[in-house]
Parts: structure tokens; sequence; C-alpha cells
């Protein structure tokens, strides 16, 4: 959309997390401002003072809102007001200091256990669950992987993130209309 730009690659508009994302990662998505196509949040922020972020809009949590987090695209939908919430109280720094450490542990994953199969799972896996669950669940997988052949490893550091996401009540499946 012509003249709507933003500086924060990793942490979009309504709440996506941009830097985790499987479209982005494999180059297909700039993320909003970074030359996708527009979107009504978009056109929203720029009728609204260009708000770098939609929490900065006094009009929100608007109608727009209201089901955000119902469903999925090719990225999750799941954390979006969470999200936002912790970026407006922790301040947009600290949330994206956070999201640089998931994006390396993103890309190690990525790296080091997917099979070809496994994107998807790892993009969601770090997206919802917490920094310290993802960081000791790689430190896990990478003292006990070693010399295990790449789909074994790819199944066991798979299966540490279900049982994790099963403790905390969270769902590793995007969620389709």
């Amino acid at each position: 959309m012509k003249g709507f730009e933003r500086e924060n690659p990793l942490f979009s508009l309504c709440g996506l997390n941009c830097g985790l994302c499987s479209m982005r990662l494999g180059g297909h998505c700039g993320g909003c401002g970074f030359g996708n196509q527009s979107c009504a949040l978009a056109r929203c922020s720029l009728e609204h003072g260009a708000v770098e972020y939609c929490f900065q809009c006094g009009k929100y949590p608007c109608e727009r809102y209201e089901r955000m987090d119902e469903y999925d695209s090719f990225i999750t939908h799941q954390r979006r007001k969470a999200d936002l919430q912790k970026a407006q109280q922790g301040g947009i720094e600290r949330y994206n200091a956070e999201q640089e450490q998931k994006v390396k542990i993103l890309t190690h994953l990525l790296a080091q256990y997917n099979d070809g199969r496994r994107k998807t799972l790892f993009c969601l896996a770090v997206n919802l669950l917490e920094l310290d669950a993802l960081t000791a669940i790689v430190e896990q997988a990478d003292a006990m992987t070693g010399e295990m052949p790449l789909k074994e490893k790819a199944a066991f550091v798979s299966a540490l993130f279900k049982q994790c996401a099963d403790k905390n009540g969270i769902t590793l499946r995007l969620r389709r209309k």
C-alpha cells in the first residue's frame, strides 16, 4: 500500500510475529510495510495517523479485534491480542528482544531438526510457547540427539514440543475456517 511503511520487520501492526512466519522465512513476504500486499489494517493505520501498532490507536481495541484470534492463516493468530498487550505493557524494544531470541531458536531448529516436514510445527511452537520453555527444549534436544539420523531428531524435538504444548493447554495446529 502506497505510503504505508514500518520500521519493525519482526512484529506486525496487528500483532502477528512476522519474524516467526513460514512465509517470511521462505522469502514470500516481507511483512507489513515491507512489500507485501496491502491489508485493511494498514489502510486503517494510515487513516488514524500512521500508527506503528494498533495498540497505539485511540480506538484500539476496535471491532476488527472482536474475533481476530479465532482462525489462522499461514501464521498462527492465536496470541495476537496477548502479544499486542505484552508489547504495549513491556515496550516494543523488550518485545523485539524476545522475538529476536525466538528467531534464533527457530533458525536453529530449521537447520538442525527439520526433516522437510516440520517447518509449520516449529513456527507454531516458537510462536506459542514461552521463551524459557523453548530454550529448555532446544538444550535438551541438542544434548540428547547427537548422532541420531535427522528423521529421528525431528521426531524427538517435535515430541518435546507437543508434550510442553499439551501441558500448557496449547494446540500446535493451524486453525482453518
